[in-house]
């Protein structure tokens, strides 16, 4: 590693999660290089695990919900204050090296002012992966416990669990708050963004799993209206290519037509089709806006 790594402040946009608030302590105290702060940004108190259950250097920072909304109020706590900022969800599990390799690799690649580690595993599209298991996949990695600093390939946007960020190139952009609770391709849409100022990279410097913990099964309505509205909203602003966007609606719709014969316990895929076939409704009257899932009942 090198000497005198740069400054890293952890972000973590949580709502509903105490315990795998929680359980992110230890994982940040087992870090070889640790943050210089952790930044909690929830919508009240009942999100939050005891105090004395954080970690020790911390902020919380409260408001209203969505993923776009906490992670600029989070963001904007130390961006003055910090050489980068690792945005990490609430359930990823970081390797115990991981924030110094991530220091490190910025380091050595100036030109880089985004990157997304490996993921060892991802649970978002199965039942989920348990903490024990992940633990023991990110500690048996690297046994011996150095990182490698290559750039694997550039990105055109980053993957929102875990990605790090030179804080000199985010004074002037923002998560945009246009898309609404889980602001679904935020991070595509904010990494597009920074990418003015430098790359955006794929590495395998640091690695993690991210575990997609699942509490309950919500309904499928609204997400399944953010697949098409919020696509198409990136797509007309700039920040997401057509080419892409336009394929991941397809793979989505189709995705859910077939998985709704035989849908996951965990997933709405009946909702998520429905929420689908709206927002083409609202496409072909003019209508269409990711904002609408604030007042769609499911």
């Amino acid at each position: 590693m090198l000497a005198n790594p740069l400054k890293i402040a952890v972000v973590i946009a949580s709502k509903g999660r105490p315990l795998e608030l929680a359980q992110r302590t230890g994982l940040l105290a087992e870090q070889t290089r640790p943050p210089v702060t952790v930044v909690y940004s929830v919508t009240g108190e009942s999100d939050l695990p005891k105090r004395s259950d954080l970690y020790p250097t911390h902020t919380v920072v409260m408001g209203p919900a969505g993923a776009a909304r906490q992670r600029n109020r989070g963001m904007e706590v130390v961006l003055d204050a910090c050489d980068l900022i690792a945005f990490l969800d609430d359930d990823y599990v970081p390797a115990p090296w991981c924030l110094e390799a991530m220091a490190d690799f910025m380091a050595r690649f100036p030109t880089v002012v985004g990157a997304n580690g490996t993921l060892l595993a991802d649970g978002i599209m199965t039942a989920g992966i348990e903490l024990d298991e992940a633990i023991g996949m990110v500690r048996s990695s690297t046994p011996n416990g150095s990182a490698d600093p290559r750039i694997e390939w550039d990105l055109t946007g980053l993957y929102g669990c875990n990605m790090v960020f030179r804080a000199s190139s985010l004074s002037d952009i923002r998560f945009d708050e246009k898309l609404p609770l889980y602001s679904w391709q935020e991070d595509i849409d904010f990494a597009a963004q920074a990418a003015k100022h430098g790359r955006l990279v794929k590495t395998s410097a640091f690695v993690g799993v991210h575990q997609g913990v699942k509490r309950s099964r919500s309904s499928g309505l609204p997400f399944g209206y953010s697949q098409i509205a919020n696509p198409i909203y990136l797509m007309k602003k700039g920040t997401m290519p057509w080419s892409f966007g336009l394929k991941l609606i397809a793979k989505n719709i189709a995705s859910n037509h077939l998985k709704s014969l035989r849908p996951e316990p965990w997933v709405d895929r009946t909702g998520r089709v429905r929420g689908n076939w709206l927002a083409f409704r609202d496409l072909l009257s003019g209508r269409l806006d990711p904002e609408n899932i604030l007042r769609i009942k499911p």
